[in-house]
């Protein structure tokens, strides 16, 4: 299986080769915030009806997997899988997506952060968003050991990691955890985000975004991707596409009739599978694909 899907991607993208990544604890020592102990993690089985994708559940070591590509251009993109907060989506919105960015030369650094939700906790996701603060500012504090422009750091995530990515996006003047190194005292912005079919951006029935998705003038561009028959609502990639065009934030909307939810890499979506080649036509013409000395 993951022969065919590569080379289906050869085909549609060119040459290319997934490097052995680098694995990284993002946390040297305790992880902030966690009280109780969690089953192992592991993979889980398809439930009848579901398609099979690789779940990862139980994830209390949240880690950072770098790809290095074959010919590096210097940038880098943060990768967040989706699965409600409840599982990742591993390999297909995630190790998948690093085969993708390395044939455009990007580094690309699967994060593998903490789900499920943890209990009372404010915001709720804040378990993610302190891995995903964390993560940014561990990749800068390596930019030149792993050959990256720290000015071109962006991120992209898949439904919940779209929420995680447009979070992050909107909340980065302030860490939610006490510094352990000096990784967290460089900038946790990404310099811009990707966002396909993201999830809980809007209040229900409406384009109007949630308080916590505060975008302003200073907010990064944004690539969004999403299907009109999702049934999570394309409104929420709509509603954050309003938001940064009110604010002068340069984005990039593409709505598909077709494809619904999760499509992440799949060939045989219709138009919706052709969203990589969009951004990377996106993240040409913005000059993050430009090798730099």
């Amino acid at each position: 299986m993951r022969r065919i899907f590569a080379v289906a991607m050869l085909l549609a993208f060119g040459p290319f080769a997934l490097a052995e990544p680098v694995t990284l604890d993002l946390w040297p020592a305790k992880v902030p915030g966690e009280i109780k102990d969690l089953p192992p993690e592991g993979l889980m089985e398809a439930k009848p009806g579901q398609i099979t994708v690789a779940r990862l559940a139980n994830v209390s070591k949240p880690q950072i997997s770098v790809y290095r590509a074959e010919k590096p251009n210097g940038a880098c993109v943060v990768v967040a899988p989706g699965g409600g907060y409840n599982i990742l989506a591993i390999e297909h919105e995630g190790t998948d997506v690093a085969t993708w960015l390395n044939s455009l030369g990007v580094t690309a650094v699967v994060l593998k952060y903490r789900v499920p939700k943890r209990e009372k906790q404010s915001p709720e996701n804040l378990a993610m968003l302190q891995d995903a603060q964390r993560a940014i500012g561990l990749v800068r504090s390596r930019a030149k050991e792993w050959g990256i422009d720290a000015n071109r750091v962006g991120m992209l995530g898949f439904s919940a990691g779209g929420h995680l990515t447009a979070t992050l996006c909107t909340n980065y003047t302030k860490r939610l955890y006490d510094a352990v190194d000096d990784a967290d005292t460089l900038s946790c912005k990404p310099d811009f985000g990707v966002l396909v079919y993201p999830g809980g951006l809007v209040e229900k029935d409406t384009v109007t975004l949630k308080a916590e998705i505060a975008v302003n003038k200073s907010t990064p561009p944004v690539f969004f991707a999403h299907a009109s028959d999702d049934p999570v609502s394309s409104e929420n990639s709509i509603g954050m596409y309003r938001a940064l065009k009110a604010s002068g934030v340069p984005a990039e909307l593409h709505l598909y009739a077709s494809g619904g939810h999760g499509f992440g890499l799949r060939t045989g979506k219709g138009p919706a599978s052709d969203w990589p080649k969009r951004c990377a036509e996106w993240m040409t013409a913005r000059g993050y694909l430009s090798k730099k000395s």
